[in-house]
């Protein structure tokens, strides 16, 4: 039975790729730091079946004797300060749980097990502003956020420990995946969470940013199969995982409206304190490298997406709705 360890497991994405190695026969580890309330409830119907264990990514002697204790095949890095806008309110934390994280947990596994297998959860915004479109793997980084430029050194120590030490160390450089598991503090689930809202008359309107700020969106649940296949590879690569197709928040903001059956413009506004310093206008990733090499491609398409978040948060709306 294969051990694997998941930083930031509470996560979207750290819960979904707990239940893909749940059903592979893994035995799951899941870390998280210790705090003064718990917020398990994207991984609670899984709870029983992996393990919680805890370390810090600012504390490098929690990570060894953690790696020690655990004894991982595998190990996948998800922890971090992964929410853009508050990267330019709180830099430097970003950038010790963002960049200088990923070299504590990269020097835990070189001094305990350089055979240890590691996955670096790489981003789309490190491309920021980009020279070219669609971006693949060779394309060059130009990160426009404190959360960007983190990310960025995130991927290149992955790559230098790849170099370095003889390790099978990878990034996946993801672009845009959602769920209903997203926070609420994404634009994505703030979307459908306020379609939610206005469609059981719990709110009135919903204030937005950038509306023309165009993404590659696509379903954490399908970017997680690919996380898994690269670290099956015989050899450590970097893959762009991306539907390959581009929408704007308005686009996604008239779909999630659609499927409530509403008008988004009646309700939208548009909110000029919400616009990023700087701002990435065009993302759209090229993963034919991916689909190539890994056999991987999307499975749930942008329509099906939204549908899925908008239904969710009507759901769980009617049921706080229910048990009050």
């Amino acid at each position: 039975m294969k051990r694997a360890l998941i930083t930031g497991i509470t996560g979207q994405d750290g819960s979904y790729l707990a239940e893909l190695l749940l059903e592979k026969g893994y035995q799951v580890y899941g870390m998280v730091r210790r705090a003064s309330t718990e917020n398990f409830e994207r991984i609670e119907h899984i709870r029983d079946r992996i393990n919680i264990v805890q370390a810090d990514l600012l504390d490098q002697l929690s990570l060894i004797e953690l790696i020690e204790d655990v004894g991982p095949d595998e190990v996948y890095n998800f922890a971090a300060q992964s929410f853009v806008p508050t990267s330019w309110i709180q830099p430097a934390l970003t950038g010790e749980f963002t960049a200088l994280g990923v070299t504590k947990v990269l020097e835990a596994i070189k001094l305990v097990n350089r055979k240890i297998k590691f996955y670096q959860a790489s981003s789309s915004e490190m491309f920021g502003k980009v020279i070219h479109s669609p971006q693949n793997e060779k394309t060059p980084f130009h990160p426009r956020s404190p959360y960007g430029v983190a990310k960025v050194y995130g991927h290149f120590i992955t790559v230098n420990y790849r170099e370095s030490y003889d390790m099978f160390t990878v990034s996946g450089i993801l672009f845009n995946h959602e769920s209903p598991r997203r926070g609420l503090e994404f634009v994505t689930r703030k979307i459908s969470d306020g379609v939610a809202r206005i469609t059981l008359g719990m709110a009135k309107n919903l204030r937005l940013g950038n509306l023309d700020a165009r993404r590659d969106w696509g379903f954490a649940g399908d970017y997680v199969e690919a996380i898994w296949l690269m670290l099956q590879q015989k050899h450590p690569g970097d893959f762009v995982i991306a539907t390959g197709k581009a929408h704007t928040v308005r686009d996604f903001a008239r779909a999630a409206f659609g499927h409530a059956g509403l008008d988004w413009k009646k309700y939208v506004k548009v909110d000029p304190a919400l616009i990023r310093p700087a701002e990435v206008n065009r993302l759209l990733g090229d993963s034919r490298k991916a689909r190539r090499v890994l056999g991987w491609k999307p499975r749930l398409d942008f329509d099906g997406l939204v549908a899925m978040m908008v239904d969710a948060d009507i759901a769980r709306l009617q049921k706080l709705q229910r048990d009050r």
